[in-house]
């Protein structure tokens, strides 16, 4: 991995101030709290796990929407996570995301050509006729016609809209594309389209992605390496086939277990894994372990202490339960 390494997330934490007024007692969200990972060159790293437990937020601090509280980023050997927004612009080249809502992600007073363009504008690419070849390229490799161009995003299915997101990823020719839940929205038919167009993309032009769902299944079937996370924490990372054969950590485990089986025979004799009790205000986090309140294997011990992130075969589990 360290040859062919793209990008190193280190220890990075994003915090949020919360605190209602002055004289109100300090409140802190830890969204992200000292995640670790590395993604290769092509290669793509899921990550997975319940609404709030700071994917999206983790995703956003790699593009340099959210600003880190501390940690690193560094991206093809350079640390950007403490650059000004003005040293940012040839990173943002290199860097791109697919947004969640297909929606919302689009300007609606702008026509699909205008959409398109514009990264290669803000960023002087191209001359003007060459930035129309360029749309007419994009627009082809993401599945849509050439008459297009002349249309705005209200005329489209969320299908389409989300092509259009990602042919306007694809403008500057990115190395690197964070993809935040890109088909949540859309419908399973149209979903199993959008991942074999990113599929296809990745395969012609190499790019790396961070790929986030809360469906592990769709994350097993893109991603070449998963991390599992939980109120802010990574608590499982490890080859895709690996880790959804044989799941470690009770998290990993309840997640896997709530997974759709097609055959009727096969769903009846599985066992689903209930997680018992509320899930914990990330504003007020439990002590020790962040899923003990909500774990069957849970011990005095993991109130007493964090257990740490380590390796287990070829996977990293933070669980006593797999302690040498």
């Amino acid at each position: 991995m360290s040859e062919n390494k793209l990008l190193a997330v280190n220890q990075l934490q994003v915090y949020f101030d919360i605190t209602p007024s002055m004289f109100a007692k300090k409140a802190i969200v830890k969204a992200v709290d000292g995640v670790s990972f590395e993604i290769g060159k092509g290669e793509t790293f899921g990550l997975v796990g319940e609404s709030g437990c700071g994917k999206t937020t983790l995703g956003k601090a790699i593009v340099r929407i959210y600003n880190p509280t501390s940690g690193n980023i560094i991206f093809d050997g350079v640390d950007i996570a403490n650059k000004k927004n003005k040293d940012l612009k040839s990173y943002r080249k290199q860097v791109q995301m697919v947004f969640q809502d297909p929606y919302a992600s689009l300007n609606p007073r702008m026509t699909v050509g205008e959409i398109i363009k514009e990264p290669m504008e803000i960023h002087n690419l191209y001359t003007p006729a060459e930035r129309n070849q360029k749309v007419q390229e994009l627009l082809e490799i993401v599945g849509l016609k050439p008459d297009h161009i002349r249309r705005y995003p209200n005329e489209f299915s969320g299908g389409q809209r989300q092509r259009i997101g990602i042919a306007r990823t694809l403008a500057l020719d990115p190395d690197f594309v964070v993809c935040d839940e890109p088909v949540s929205a859309l419908d399973v038919s149209i979903q199993a389209q959008i991942i074999n167009l990113l599929e296809k993309i990745q395969r012609d032009t190499g790019v790396s992605y961070l790929f986030i769902a809360h469906d592990i299944s769709m994350v097993k079937h893109i991603s070449h390496r998963i991390g599992v996370m939980y109120l802010g924490k990574l608590v499982e990372c490890g080859e895709s086939e690996d880790l959804y054969r044989n799941p470690l950590h009770p998290y990993t485990k309840a997640l896997l277990s709530s997974v759709p089986i097609p055959d009727p025979d096969i769903a009846k004799s599985k066992k689903r894994i209930i997680l018992e009790g509320e899930l914990p205000s990330p504003i007020n986090l439990p002590s020790g372990c962040r899923f003990r309140t909500r774990c069957p294997y849970a011990t005095e011990r993991c109130g007493e202490s964090e257990p740490p992130l380590t390796q287990v075969g070829t996977r990293d589990v933070s669980c006593f339960l797999y302690e040498k």
